[in-house]
């Protein structure tokens, strides 16, 4: 067997998977929502698809590395100048150099068109969690099941839930019993279970809840004011005699950072004005 030819392939079939596995992990929805539906894409999970990539990165950094090695000699006559000598800062790698720190430092910048790349991918998974649907709050999947209705973003009575799920054939051994857990015995998603222990499908209360919804800090104002029935130019106002200086168009993570403060600051305030 030749070593050169194995260790090229490896990387070429290696660096082709990571193509693939980058590709599902710029769409794949938010954590929050990827696990609270239970989705997948072809039998795999967001996990299963996120340590494929990992370990896939591992065999292809270690098959360029290999790579380099077996073919030192003519990456190293890419760096001779005319007269045969090495130069390492050849016309070539000077250029190779900027557009790597070009594509570095204006993503880190936001500049377009490489900010774009990033927002659709926030796009796509912001209509994920619309299609899927968000947590009532943060890992509500690793609470126990009377957790989660005690939970003041869900509120709801146990004895009746629990009802529910037996009319629903959901199964449950024991209260205490998280609902990820409880969702993979039964074959379903945690969603579905809240979706069984409520009598309806509920739409968004006019009162923002006491915990912001799982995904509240990367939506808009203006969506939450959407959401919640609240005229956005008297909570812009509003927050700007507190001192914050927010816009329609900026996510809660992005009015947090420019005015020096948390996200569930800035939503404590907005909720003030849900409750006049």
């Amino acid at each position: 067997m030749n070593m050169r030819k194995i260790t090229s392939l490896t990387a070429l079939i290696s660096f082709v998977l990571l193509m693939v596995t980058s590709i599902v992990l710029y769409i794949v929805p938010e954590g929050r929502v990827a696990y609270w539906a239970d989705w997948r894409l072809w039998a795999l999970s967001k996990g299963d698809w996120a340590g494929v990539h990992t370990n896939l990165g591992f065999l292809f950094l270690i098959s360029v590395l290999l790579h380099i090695y077996y073919n030192w000699k003519p990456m190293i006559s890419y760096m001779k100048n005319r007269a045969r000598q090495v130069r390492i800062f050849t016309p070539d790698f000077n250029l190779s150099l900027v557009i790597t720190l070009v594509v570095f430092f204006f993503t880190l910048w936001g500049v377009p068109p490489f900010s774009s790349i990033l927002h659709l991918s926030e796009s796509i998974k912001e209509s994920a969690s619309v299609k899927y649907g968000e947590p009532p709050y943060s890992h509500a999947e690793l609470s126990p099941l009377a957790a989660f209705v005690a939970h003041s973003n869900v509120n709801l009575d146990l004895d009746e839930s629990l009802k529910l799920l037996e009319t629903a054939g959901i199964r449950i051994e024991k209260i205490d019993q998280p609902m990820i857990e409880i969702a993979e015995a039964n074959g379903i998603s945690p969603n579905q279970i809240y979706l069984a222990i409520q009598k309806k499908e509920q739409p968004l209360s006019d009162v923002m809840p006491e915990e912001p919804i799982g995904g509240t800090g990367k939506k808009t104002l203006e969506s939450i004011c959407s959401a919640y029935q609240l005229d956005i130019d008297r909570v812009i106002q509003g927050l700007a005699a507190k001192g914050i200086k927010v816009d329609a168009n900026q996510t809660l993570q992005e009015a947090a950072a420019a005015n020096r403060m948390g996200p569930d600051g800035v939503y404590k305030v907005i909720r003030e004005f849900s409750l006049r």
